[in-house]
């Protein structure tokens, strides 16, 4: 009998090679190849079996997982448009390796000098490229999920202060119902965040002017005049994901600081509009706010995954993720020490691809890029126009173009069957990826455009496919009821 497999030295050499010559072959088809390929569901099945005895060892393995891309999305490709997905930029793309090749704690300074100080390095270098404040603290997460989560548990802690008790500490038994006041355009993640604080999904007050979720300032105002100088905390959508709309941030601002509220931002990926002159207005005052998030994965385009929540009183970030342990470093520690300002411990170096990317490209690479995307937008925009058989729904602020197929004489229920089908066919057919949405009660495509590698000429073959998908769609019977 042959003794088991266990990882050996011997090993890493011809792993390597594999995965560089793979990662090779991979990035240079990735712009040419379907974004989902006819086959993907049946090679992914083929991985589905009971675990193993016995290994195989870790080329054979590697080759086995290989033999999978097929079964793989190419997010990172210049033709995913679903959500909203950044690729890697060549520079990210090499960091982001040596991260996982130097498997880098990014717990604390003692655990990675390196990691820590790039993280650091990296945070101030955001703060500039996006106009934030100098003295403010960040610490980089997963995403903008755990950034909202960021952002709000420190907004919860200077509530429970303000109200005279320690939350992250007692807890918020017995406490009143935290007011969070936003508009319609409030993402989902940070709902979720609220469940995760034990703050609840339903002290979300949504106070809107239209079917679309534009925030009415005016009601604003009135809720946070009846509070009575209560502590609350109002929610600022920059780039909402639906058509890329904006709140007023500015004016939300002036109320803010009139009433004594807290204001946070989700600029998941809306907040690089402060990049592009012609974009700039759209995130004006966001500098005015206590706490800002952002995505790295969206359009700063690193790997996944990777966010940045920015907080304005570093001292509440302490209070609210503090924890010790006697075998862990001292929280109190001048070094770094990210896992007691944030919500994990067991941290990725994230800030290699970041600080890469920032690095190889600056400000004015990524100024451009951004710019480049707000003119495929625009195109793309043109282009539904131009189309006698779609339907702009949406105005286009920024590099979201939210429309639906309209071949004519159809009713509003008949549009929503046919472009429900539609997004499925365009799943399915797999040349492009785009989300179906709910806007203002209509089905629609909501295309979303923040990839380096995107090129005009996948914006017009977009096109081009959803029209002959829908064309399809439309000629096909529907099945009755």
């Amino acid at each position: 009998m042959r003794p088991p497999f266990e990882p050996r030295r011997e090993e890493i050499e011809e792993i390597v090679a594999l995965a560089a010559e793979a990662a090779r072959a991979y990035q240079a088809v990735v712009d040419d190849v379907p974004t989902r390929r006819p086959n993907a569901e049946a090679v992914s099945r083929s991985f589905r079996r009971s675990l193993p005895e016995s290994g195989i060892g870790a080329a054979a393995t590697m080759r086995e997982l290989l033999a999978g891309v097929d079964a793989t999305v190419a997010t990172s490709g210049p033709r995913c448009y679903h959500f909203v997905i950044g690729g890697s930029t060549p520079a990210a793309f090499g960091a982001d390796w040596m991260a996982t090749a130097w498997d880098q704690i990014a717990y604390a300074w003692v655990t990675s000098p390196l990691a820590c100080d790039l993280e650091l390095i990296s945070l101030a270098w955001l703060r500039e490229l996006f106009g934030l404040p100098a003295g403010w603290h960040g610490v980089m997460t997963t995403g903008a999920t755990m950034a909202n989560f960021v952002g709000l548990a420190s907004a919860r802690q200077w509530w429970g202060e303000r109200h005279g008790f320690d939350a992250a500490e007692q807890g918020l038994a017995g406490a009143p119902p935290m007011p969070l006041l936003t508009s319609g355009h409030i993402h989902g993640s940070a709902v979720k965040c609220l469940a995760l604080l034990g703050l609840g999904r339903a002290s979300v007050r949504r106070l809107t002017s239209d079917a679309v979720g534009t925030l009415d300032l005016a009601k604003l105002e009135e809720a946070l005049r009846s509070l009575d100088g209560a502590p609350a905390v109002v929610l600022a959508t920059v780039g909402e994901p639906n058509a890329g709309a904006c709140d007023p941030v500015e004016a939300i601002a002036d109320l803010t600081e009139r009433y004594g509220a807290w204001l946070h931002v989700d600029g998941a990926f809306g907040l690089f509009a402060r990049l592009a002159p012609r974009s700039a207005h759209l995130a004006a005052g966001v500098e005015r706010a206590q706490s800002v998030c952002v995505d790295g994965h969206k359009w700063l385009n690193v790997p996944y995954d990777c966010g940045f929540g920015f907080v304005a009183d570093g001292a509440l970030l302490g209070r609210a993720f503090r924890y010790s342990g006697e075998y862990l470093p001292d929280p109190d520690d001048p070094r770094p020490n990210f896992g007691t300002i944030g919500p994990e411990s067991s941290r990725r170096a994230r800030a290699f691809a970041v600080w890469a990317t920032l690095r190889a490209y600056g400000r004015d690479g990524h100024r451009a890029m951004v710019e480049r995307h707000l003119d495929l937008g625009a195109r793309l925009a043109r282009l539904v126009d131009a189309a006698p058989d779609l339907e702009l729904l949406a105005p286009v602020p920024l590099s979201v173009v939210c429309f639906r197929a309209n071949p004519g004489g159809l009713d509003e229920t008949a549009l929503d069957a046919l472009n429900t089908r539609l997004g499925e066919a365009l799943l399915a057919d797999g040349r492009f990826y785009a989300g179906l949405t709910t806007y203002a009660g209509k089905v629609a495509l909501r295309p979303a455009l923040v990839n380096w590698r995107t090129r005009e000429e996948d914006v017009d073959a977009f096109v081009a496919t959803v029209r002959e998908l829908a064309a399809a769609v439309a000629s096909e019977p529907v099945a009755s009821a």
